[in-house]
């Protein structure tokens, strides 16, 4: 079943397009790197998948329902996280959550906020202020309350941005586990390379607003005459370089 489908998908700001007639689905369960350069229009096309920006052009269809015709109910079954939206500074940790869990309808909102922040080794910062979090403990808690919901579909913008190897190891461990206890969809992006070559069953690569790969991080390799998914960036940012 595919959970995202985006059909001839464009955006444009004036005389610039900045997403370009884009296609592609991504099912339910997959974990889907969506890798470019700055500029190439990957947090445009993340705006558009949660209906913060319209189209210009194209289609986005989210479990099945059209967005953003149908955004309130999409979101109820989807969330979103980036580590560049802080959270509010002069509330707890504990506070935050629950103002986020009581806005999701979550059930055991105690329970279930214990049971994330154990898991993603925040339980001590429970009753600390936000604004005192550092940056890696910042980008933990946005995971932790993107998951709030029990999402079907999970949108995530550089996860692991801000950690140091090992705590970023932990959270791909964690989404990795939650995707099999769950099977929940995970869209994200990201620019370490290493990263999602351990971490996606998929990529799509995006290049001045075009897609211009999309298969298993192997598949795309070969396709690129390349070793390594850095070495692919590196000459796709550089060069513009295509199979």
């Amino acid at each position: 079943m595919d959970v995202i489908t985006v059909q001839h998908l464009s955006k444009r700001f004036g005389a610039v397009t900045v997403v370009d007639g884009i296609s592609f689905t991504v099912t339910a369960g997959e974990i889907v790197g969506f890798l470019g350069p700055n500029g190439a229009g990957k947090t445009t096309t993340l705006a558009m998948l949660l209906g913060l920006l319209l189209p210009t052009s194209g289609e986005v269809r989210v479990l099945g329902l059209p967005m953003p015709a149908e955004r309130q109910r999409i979101l109820a079954r989807v969330n979103f996280t980036s580590p560049y939206v802080a959270l509010p500074g002069n509330l707890t940790v504990n506070e935050n959550l629950t103002v986020f869990a009581l806005l999701y309808g979550v059930r055991d909102p105690e329970a279930r906020i214990g049971g994330l922040l154990d898991r993603f080794g925040l339980a001590p910062m429970r009753r600390r202020p936000t604004g005192r979090l550092s940056s890696g403990e910042s980008t933990r808690l946005g995971l932790v309350k993107a998951l709030l919901n029990d999402p079907e579909v999970l949108l995530l913008d550089e996860p692991t941005a801000s950690l140091d190897p090992d705590s970023a190891e932990r959270v791909r461990e964690s989404l990795r586990a939650i995707r099999a206890e769950r099977r929940m969809t995970i869209f994200y992006t990201s620019h370490n390379m290493q990263e999602v070559e351990r971490l996606s069953d998929r990529i799509v690569f995006l290049h001045q607003g075009r897609i211009i790969a999309d298969g298993p991080p192997g598949a795309v390799l070969r396709a690129f005459a390349q070793d390594t998914l850095e070495e692919m960036f590196l000459d796709v940012a550089r060069h513009g370089v295509s199979p």
